[in-house]
């Protein structure tokens, strides 16, 4: 069976006066029908910009997707013009986009903007456009769902808006929910919410979620699949429980170590030293090598490439070719 979303070879760059910047550098990944898969990785390493590549909103002037395609059903978006994506996005994929506080147009009403998304994706009334929104807010959790709909979004708090956002996101049954740090900002009991709030929704709806998050506690609890993004590549891909549990990439290792355990003896939380490198000063060889505890002489000269270990993971580090090379001898 084909996967809902396929993504190949997707090149992200920012073109600037003097130089080129490769901020998502050859991504691979697929989402299969009903299917949450994360993405997930430190602040800059291309998750968000990998989103907003699928929906077609990459910032311009200065970006653009220099090569690769994005296939939706098997139809590449990147071949469509801007009018043909206006009529997906919304409706076949929709986003949760990462601050629920300033994601909302602060000038119209909640019912103002839910009914535009209706109205201009389904052929209904304005009547029949309000009616829909009301049961949407209702199915989010509001109890006074025709009260919202004429309040400004000033009115409501950060765990409501993101109710509202979701709302709009569901409003034509999309296909596919991309939701990029849906539970930022947000205290924890309203976490939990909006985390049951998805999981109801996929199967209420069965949409496929595109999860992107730093989060490893919102991973646990909403994906099925993991892929792991450091440096504008992927470096790791598997299912949840090898993710936690046998995880590969030395990245991948070093996130889930930097997790708190609430059982078990007290001890310092482990740390990744340094920071991700500025996609216009990548480091020669592997990206991750000037953080890397494992690193040898071949890692600071060549790129390893992401390689299939299994039917179901696959990795890209020197560590696993050598592992090979010497099974082999």
């Amino acid at each position: 069976m084909a996967p809902l979303l396929e993504v190949e070879n997707l090149k992200t760059y920012f073109f600037q006066k003097k130089h080129v910047v490769p901020a998502v550098d050859g991504v691979d990944l697929h989402i299969n029908k009903g299917e949450t898969v994360a993405l997930v990785g430190e602040s800059g390493c291309g998750k968000s910009l990998t989103s907003l590549s699928i929906m077609g909103l990459v910032p311009s002037p200065g970006g653009k997707i220099v090569d690769g395609s994005i296939k939706l059903e098997g139809t590449d978006l990147t071949k469509m013009s801007e009018n043909e994506l206006c009529k997906i996005r919304g409706k076949d994929i929709s986003m949760i986009f990462q601050e629920p506080m300033t994601s909302l147009n602060p000038v119209l009403t909640i019912g103002e903007q839910i009914i535009e998304v209706i109205t201009y994706h389904q052929d209904v009334s304005r009547v029949e456009a309000r009616k829909m929104g009301i049961e949407l807010l209702e199915t989010v959790g509001f109890s006074r769902a025709d009260e919202i709909m004429r309040d400004y979004p000033h009115r409501l708090s950060g765990g409501m808006r993101q109710r509202v956002m979701i709302a709009i996101a569901m409003s034509c049954n999309p296909k596919l929910l991309i939701a990029d740090e849906p539970t930022t900002a947000l205290d924890v009991t309203i976490q939990a919410q909006i985390m049951e709030l998805l999981k109801d929704l996929t199967k209420e709806f069965d949409t496929s979620i595109l999860l992107i998050t730093h989060d490893l506690g919102v991973v646990s609890e909403l994906a099925e699949r993991v892929i792991v993004m450091y440096a504008g590549q992927v470096v790791e891909e598997a299912p949840l429980e090898n993710i936690f549990y046998e995880p590969l990439h030395p990245y991948t290792d070093g996130l889930i170590e930097s997790v708190p355990s609430l059982s078990g003896e007290i001890k310092e939380l482990s740390t990744i030293k340094g920071n991700v490198p500025a996609p216009d000063a990548l480091p020669t060889g592997c990206r991750f090598a000037p953080r890397c505890s494992k690193a040898f002489d071949r890692c600071w000269e060549e790129q390893p490439e992401l390689k299939s270990v299994s039917n179901s993971r696959s990795v890209r580090c020197f560590l696993y070719e050598e592992e090979e090379m010497e099974a082999n001898k």
